[in-house]
């Protein structure tokens, strides 16, 4: 079976104020050139701009050439036929597309925030990393004249992204020292939104549900390419093949390819929800998360979880976590990462292919109830998209005569001691 969504939904309730926003300092004029500053802003609270990264792109007005950067480059310098100098400019694209330089660049072109490969981070998990900056010289036609058009037609580079076209806005100011500010001549400023909240395209994660209260395990759906049997498609992998294939591959694989294992569900990543067990004021869960994608790791990887206890989460063991707190006390969002050199990478497929954590949450007496599918989430995204649940039809139910009273309930001391242990554990490692 197969999911389609094929309407677009630019707004985000989780993240309702978030995007990318690239500005345009104008900081020298030496009567030739203008020297530029451009610093990309990721301003959302768990969407992080991950490997590739981010290729900034825009159109010229009038064939403007970029005659020197520092910090990124053009991926193509273009046609420079029309100056006759000993020294060609950067880029005479009439539509570069800039990319931010690997993390081991000389020292001569480097910039303050750059050379990251283009990833970056959101706010909710590392805020010292959400920006980029670059810096070009270009031609010195009059900027400051509103009658002279701007670069237009921006793009930044990852799928899901539309961007505004340049728009001036007050001029940014930059603190040199302690006492003395600076301030641009000039500022455009560019936004990004995520306007693909929901994509037209096989979904990339899906969720499975078991609980210790019954014996059914709830699989993921069946929503991505459907391989049954011998698969028909080279990124389609059997288990037993897996390995030679994947090394056949990666020798001589241009990275275009990521073979799956084959699955019915056939996600490249998989979310486990286990309702662990249940004790007399607390109920634990495990979440497990799988990678099925033979040859990408995903770094810095985050989840974000709807579910109306979170707002009593008493502690989470092995991942990091932010409420996303956007409609006042309202505290049923979160987002969890990885700790840093821990478990923030995400491994290929493999014996260590999965990151999992429990959490221990308190039972909010007048709400908690194992009944109508109440302990499972709301709803599942990994890096930013959304994950297929089951339907609730099918999610693990009660046994007949089940209750609280009946049911096998541990001793909150329990609860001490599996935390002191598990904190312990975590100390160690």
């Amino acid at each position: 079976m197969f999911w389609s969504i094929d309407y677009i939904v630019a707004y985000d309730p989780m993240d309702p104020d978030g995007n990318v926003t690239i500005k345009w300092d104008f900081i020298i004029f030496d009567g030739n050139h203008y020297t530029v500053l451009v610093s990309i802003y990721n301003y959302q609270l768990y969407r992080h701009i991950e490997i590739p990264g981010w290729r900034l792109g825009w159109t010229w007005p009038k064939h403007e050439a970029i005659w020197d950067m520092r910090g990124a480059e053009s991926t193509n310098q273009g046609d420079c036929s029309r100056f006759k100098v000993s020294t060609l400019p950067h880029c005479c694209d009439p539509s570069p597309t800039i990319i931010d330089l690997p993390l081991g660049a000389p020292y001569n072109f480097r910039t303050d925030n750059c050379c990251r490969g283009g990833v970056l981070s959101s706010l909710a998990q590392d805020p010292s990393h959400i920006q980029a900056s670059f810096k070009m010289v270009i031609d010195s036609r009059n900027v400051t004249d509103e009658a002279n058009p701007k670069p237009y037609n921006f793009t930044l580079g990852v799928p899901g992204y539309t961007c505004s076209n340049a728009t001036k806005v007050a001029a940014s100011k930059f603190k040199t020292d302690t006492e003395r500010t600076t301030q641009a001549l000039l500022t455009w400023e560019v936004i990004c939104s995520y306007s693909q909240f929901r994509e037209s395209a096989t979904p990339g994660c899906c969720v499975s549900l078991s609980t210790f209260y019954s014996s059914t395990i709830v699989s993921c759906p069946d929503c991505s390419c459907g391989c049954q049997g011998t698969p028909t498609s080279p990124l389609c992998l059997r288990d037993d093949e897996k390995y030679s294939r994947l090394k056949e591959q990666s020798s001589d694989s241009d990275g275009s390819q990521n073979p799956l294992l084959c699955t019915q569900h056939m996600c490249p990543i998989s979310v486990h929800w286990h309702v662990k067990v249940s004790y007399k004021d607390y109920w634990r869960v495990k979440m497990t998360i799988t990678n099925y994608n033979m040859n990408k790791n995903y770094s810095d990887w985050n989840l974000v979880l709807q579910h109306p206890n979170l707002r009593s989460l008493l502690q989470i063991f092995s991942f990091n976590y932010h409420p996303l707190l956007q409609y006042g006390s309202l505290n049923d969002t979160g987002v969890f990462w990885g700790i840093k050199h821990y478990n923030d990478m995400l491994l290929n497929y493999g014996d260590n292919g999965n990151v999992q954590s429990e959490m221990l949450l308190h039972k909010d007496t007048e709400e908690f109830t194992f009944k109508g599918g109440w302990p499972f989430p709301r709803r599942i995204s990994f890096n930013g998209h959304d994950c297929v649940m089951p339907p609730p039809d099918l999610y693990p139910s009660l046994p007949k005569g089940y209750s609280m009273a009946s049911s096998p309930l541990l001793p909150d001391v329990t609860v001490f001691l599996s935390t002191i242990f598990l904190s312990v554990v975590l100390v160690l490692l």
